[in-house]
């Protein structure tokens, strides 16, 4: 028969199994809200990145955008496990009715461009876009986006662009340089604003996968916005992939050259070091000429 010195013996092993166990699974605990903060913070970071999307400021908006090494032009390639933009399927009504509403007052005097019916042929029109870093060749295309090259050739022949700022530089998540307004604020456009079309147009406007980011490759170029019908004479031009939702229209491609001169900006950096906000190389639109 064990003595009561056996049984407080005992009895101590036995509390001291116990308090080892619960201080494991307190460690444990504690370890999956450590981890399931994390997660939370990259969800949120991720959905931050999203979010902070490329917009024409017009409307008091904000904007953002991600990244690869590839030097190929835009392709509808996504790296693994990311989305690609999807396949082009022209819409019954692609350039039967391109309109272009008056919005908020224009930052530099123009005339709107034509309205109604545009052509879709040629398919792709050659453009120079040169600034002070550089030249930047762009191939617009004008089977995927008629309405939109209508515009922006208009303005490019009405010399909208010519000595205007490209006031915005992102690096990190989204790579893009932003361009086209006359204030170089974030805040300006031509004085009307026309809808979106490809990749918006792919899908139905209650679509969820509108929300969902899609990879708009190296080497796209693409109208900024404040959201659908937004657009006005922003535009970026993406120099590393970068996620974002399907709802900036892409309406051409920027070539081998742009790619470089685009690399050279980018490698300046953002003014103060941080990863949004004015080039630290100063960029200025010369002219942009069609071919």
């Amino acid at each position: 028969m064990p003595t009561n010195e056996q049984r407080r013996a005992t009895a101590k092993r036995k509390l001291e199994r116990q308090l080892e166990r619960r201080a494991a699974q307190a460690k444990r605990r504690r370890t999956a809200t450590i981890v399931g903060s994390v997660v939370g913070a990259v969800v949120v970071i991720a959905a931050i990145v999203t979010t902070v999307v490329l917009v024409n400021q017009d409307s008091g908006s904000t904007t953002a955008s991600a990244a690869t090494t590839t030097s190929s032009p835009a392709s509808p390639s996504a790296a693994p496990g990311q989305a690609a933009l999807p396949a082009f399927a022209a819409p019954a009504d692609l350039g039967a009715n391109c309109q272009y509403p008056a919005a908020k007052a224009a930052s530099k005097p123009n005339k709107p461009p034509r309205t109604g019916k545009v052509p879709t042929d040629p398919a792709e029109v050659s453009a120079s876009m040169e600034t002070t870093q550089g030249n930047i060749g762009l191939q617009l295309d004008n089977a995927k986006a008629p309405c939109t090259v209508n515009s922006f050739a208009s303005l490019a022949q009405q010399n909208y662009f010519n000595d205007t700022p490209c006031h915005r530089l992102t690096t990190g998540g989204l790579a893009v340089l932003q361009c086209g307004d006359p204030t170089g604020q974030g805040t300006g456009g031509p004085g009307y604003e026309f809808a979106n079309e490809y990749p918006t147009n792919q899908y139905r406007p209650d679509d969820p996968a509108l929300q969902q980011p899609v990879t708009y490759p190296r080497g796209t170029l693409a109208m900024a916005n404040a959201g659908p019908g937004t657009n006005g004479s922003q535009f970026f031009l993406v120099y590393q992939d970068s996620q974002l939702p399907p709802g900036y229209t892409v309406f051409g491609k920027i070539d081998q050259t742009g790619l470089a001169t685009l690399d050279k900006i980018a490698a300046g950096g953002v003014e103060g070091g941080g990863g949004d906000g004015k080039p630290a190389t100063p960029v200025q639109i010369k002219s942009i000429a069609l071919d």
